[in-house]
């Protein structure tokens, strides 16, 4: 199986596993629950629809049996959260709903809009670097968008664990997954100049050298 198969499968079955939370710990009433159900579940849903659509190549790779159980067991500690969510009997108050809301939506669109813009790129201007657009000031908008998403599930959790869990993941897999493309796109003539006005995964809001660009001689613009 390719590691995609893993990766989706959990990930499409985890509005499942939280619903099925919520009825074993009897959370049907709780409009915590609810929201979080429809955050967690539907971005299951999106994955495994992006990966439809417009697929990750990184993902296509085969994988035996015991890494795509690996694939499996990593991705269950993201399942810390909906179970604190529906053990807990509080409610959090609706500001924070609101806020991990928003977090959420910037999260979707950033994670799925720039996956959509690297699939077209490599459809259609493949052998350039994906410099433009999204990835104008970020070299990873994507992780970037799945950050946000990921936070706004820590936020309706309210627990240090899966804040803890998420900082995990992003020191020991997503960190090294971008230094690693990092060292990949540098055999592109124009990485340099790019790595120097984008952030690694933030976003870079202004271009170093910009005023460095500007001689005595000629106006700033």
């Amino acid at each position: 199986m390719k590691q995609a198969f893993y990766i989706d499968t959990h990930k499409g079955i985890t509005g499942v596993v939280v619903a099925a939370l919520m009825m074993w710990f009897g959370r049907e009433a709780s409009v915590t629950a609810w929201i979080y159900l429809a955050l967690h579940g539907t971005y299951g849903l999106l994955w495994v629809w992006k990966s439809r659509v417009f697929p990750d190549s990184q993902w296509e790779q085969r994988a035996p049996l015991w890494f795509g159980l690996a694939i499996w067991g990593g991705l269950s500690t993201y399942w810390v959260a909906p179970w604190l969510v529906m053990t807990s009997s509080s409610e959090a108050p609706p500001w924070l709903l609101g806020v991990a809301v928003m977090h959420f939506g910037l999260g979707v669109f950033l994670h799925f809009a720039s996956d959509m813009q690297k699939h077209m790129h490599l459809q259609h201007r493949r052998g350039q670097l994906l410099d433009d657009g999204l990835w104008s000031r970020s070299r990873n908008p994507n992780y970037l968008g799945e950050l946000f998403i990921y936070f706004s599930f820590v936020l309706v959790a309210r627990h240090w664990l899966p804040a803890a869990i998420l900082v995990l993941w992003l020191v020991a897999v997503w960190s090294p997954n971008m230094r690693k493309k990092d060292r990949s796109l540098s055999r592109y003539p124009t990485f340099a100049s790019w790595r120097a006005q984008t952030g690694l995964m933030v976003w870079r809001l202004r271009r170093p050298s910009a005023v460095a660009d500007v001689s005595p001689d000629q106006p700033a613009p």
